[in-house]
């Protein structure tokens, strides 16, 4: 039985989850969205932040306000991932404050973002894929990632790591990393195209699987946290919140759930400071 690791926050709109591990850390936020608390209709009821998505462009940006007002920041501090199941990854500074939400991004093809300077909410967005929380308190450096299962099989979290590590001289031993919310084992079924190409990739692999008939289900959480491991991350450091998207369809969009018709949440993290 894997334990839940998380809190649920209720700022004056939204609702949202954050790992206590990370909360111990009072020169940090984080969080990870829930649909609550927006101005988005129908499937994308309420706090969608998918710009890529088919919803009003107004009412996303608009949600993006309600997010920077509850958590207390301006809406020009967020700078958003271009998600393309890449690991690719960013450097991001002051110069990109506000790319994605108020000005136009001049990048694309960046499933990750990293950085060491203040007041920059780094944003990547989710309604499955897992989403991976990065503080490095020795040298103060946060990173986020998105995960899906191509990242997973492209290994972005060994990229982050390599990032954190050449880019701002940190040890993993140090690195902290949070699993959020995602598809827990259960709900993500693949077919044998798939399950094949993480076997192909890492025939270790196997264990983090289970199969029925024709279908095979992978345990995401497990293999990210394997790869940590494997590039330097404690056991210990690797903090899973537990809590499944489409498990949680109350609190959560799921692609999976929602049959693609959905919404999209959003993994924050940023370093506080004047």
């Amino acid at each position: 039985m894997k334990v839940k690791a998380y809190s649920i926050n209720e700022a004056e709109n939204v609702q949202y989850i954050t790992s206590p591990r990370l909360d111990s850390f009072n020169e940090i936020f984080h969080c990870f969205t829930t649909k609550i608390g927006g101005v988005s209709k129908g499937c994308y009821e309420s706090l969608n932040l998918g710009l890529g998505t088919d919803d009003d462009i107004q009412n996303v940006l608009e949600n993006y306000h309600i997010l920077a007002k509850d958590i207390g920041i301006e809406a020009g501090d967020f700078v958003t991932s271009f998600q393309t199941h890449t690991k690719n990854i960013r450097i991001v500074t002051s110069i990109d404050k506000g790319k994605g939400v108020t000005k136009e991004r001049d990048y694309r093809d960046v499933d990750g973002l990293i950085t060491n300077e203040k007041n920059i909410a780094l944003v990547t967005t989710h309604a499955d894929c897992v989403p991976l929380f990065f503080y490095d308190s020795i040298n103060k450096v946060v990173g986020i990632a998105h995960s899906g299962w191509k990242g997973t099989l492209y290994k972005i979290s060994e990229e982050m790591i390599n990032r954190f590590v050449h880019d701002f001289n940190s040890n993993p031993s140090d690195i902290l990393v949070c699993i959020g919310p995602s598809l827990c084992q259960d709900c993500f079924e693949v077919d044998i195209d798939v399950k094949d190409m993480f076997l192909n990739e890492n025939q270790h692999y196997e264990e983090f699987m289970y199969h029925v008939g024709k279908k095979s289900y992978i345990d995401l959480w497990a293999i990210n946290e394997y790869i940590l491991i494997n590039n330097g991350v404690k056991k210990e450091n690797i903090d899973n919140m537990n809590i499944c998207t489409k498990c949680n369809m109350d609190k959560f969009f799921s692609h999976r759930g929602q049959h693609g018709k959905r919404g999209i949440m959003a993994a924050v993290i940023m370093l506080k400071g004047k």
